[in-house]
């Protein structure tokens, strides 16, 4: 018996999530006395996993899974956990999870525990820690089926190295036509930027720009930061930046160490969706703007002024810290 990990990747590389997926599934393992195995889908290195405390890989090598999947991935992941007999199943909050989880739980008759944020509580019973409430609260579930699966929450546990001696196995897992009765046909992705599920740090803007033409500066500090760059809703429905960029309750959650907010005024459903970052920063030249409430760090003033001062000034620090 052990732990698995599904551990995510991106063009045959291992995301950030999957190694903090590893090294929450290795502190689980330790209550249960046992050990991790992960499971990838088409990567290449996978040795790293050994870092955070994995000691076995299966590793699937199958050409028809190079695109996501919902349906034949939870085929894959249910055969690999029949495998291991493990009793507990580990997977991001991913936007990929959030529809390969309930397949997943169906097939394995297993409970599941979304945005998860900590260690289990206890393991008998067995009980985990969830937002909820978009964040605003937090839930202890207790999981009462054999077999748990449990989605972290991205940026909750982090990255914990424990190395251990890390053995290689390839499996081949049975797939049928059935698996593959919706497909992915194509999928457009800018590869030059960072990803807002991916990032760390997200420089979001919104109507206080005045209009699209106001992004470059958006950019630039989003460059020197390594950032992804984000919008508010209004932003994305004037067409001044792409939907896909749209941060929120309706458009895509943010759980980044920092995320910078520049000429957006707060809005419940826009704080909903960001509420999982851990600092804040607001820029805003309106001082009774909804977003100080919520902030961690603030700034009164002209983002005009202030956003390409702070790039400069970030620029000479990198600089003389290089």
């Amino acid at each position: 018996m052990s732990v698995l990990v599904y551990t995510e990747s991106e063009q045959g590389k291992l995301k950030k999530v999957a190694l903090e997926a590893t090294s929450y599934a290795n502190a689980i393992a330790a209550l249960l006395n046992t050990t991790v195995t992960a499971i990838t889908i088409n990567v290449g290195e996978t040795a790293e996993l050994g870092n955070y405390g994995a000691s076995k890989v299966l590793q699937v090598k199958n050409t028809s899974l190079e695109k996501f999947n919902a349906k034949a991935f939870a085929d894959v992941i249910k055969q690999a956990a029949e495998k291991e007999s493990a009793k507990v199943v580990v997977l991001t909050s991913s936007a990929n999870s959030k529809y390969l989880a309930p397949l997943l739980a169906v097939n394995l008759n297993a409970s599941l525990a979304t945005n998860v944020v900590s260690v289990p509580e206890s393991v008998s019973p067995f009980k985990v820690k969830s937002t909820v409430f978009t964040n605003k609260a937090f839930a202890v579930t207790e999981l009462h089926n054999e077999i748990k699966i449990i989605e972290l929450a991205k940026n909750t546990y982090g990255l914990k190295e424990k190395q251990t001696k890390i053995t290689s196995e390839d499996f081949a897992p049975h797939l049928e036509d059935g698996d593959f009765a919706i497909q992915v046909q194509s999928v457009d992705k800018a590869t030059d930027k960072v990803t807002i599920a991916d990032a760390e740090i997200v420089v979001s803007a919104g109507r206080g720009l005045k209009g699209p033409e106001n992004w470059g500066m958006i950019e630039d500090l989003a460059k020197v930061l390594g950032a992804a760059t984000a919008c508010s809703k209004p932003v994305s429905d004037m067409g001044w930046r792409p939907h896909g960029e749209h941060v929120g309750q309706t458009g895509k959650p943010v759980a980044a160490n920092l995320y910078i907010a520049i000429g957006i005024s707060g809005a419940i459903q826009h704080l909903a969706g960001i509420n999982s970052s851990k600092v804040k920063v607001v820029i805003n030249n309106d001082p009774e703007a909804p977003f100080f409430k919520a902030a961690d760090y603030g700034i009164v003033g002209d983002a005009f002024e202030i956003v390409p001062k702070l790039t400069e000034k970030l620029k000479e620090f990198k600089a003389n810290n290089a």
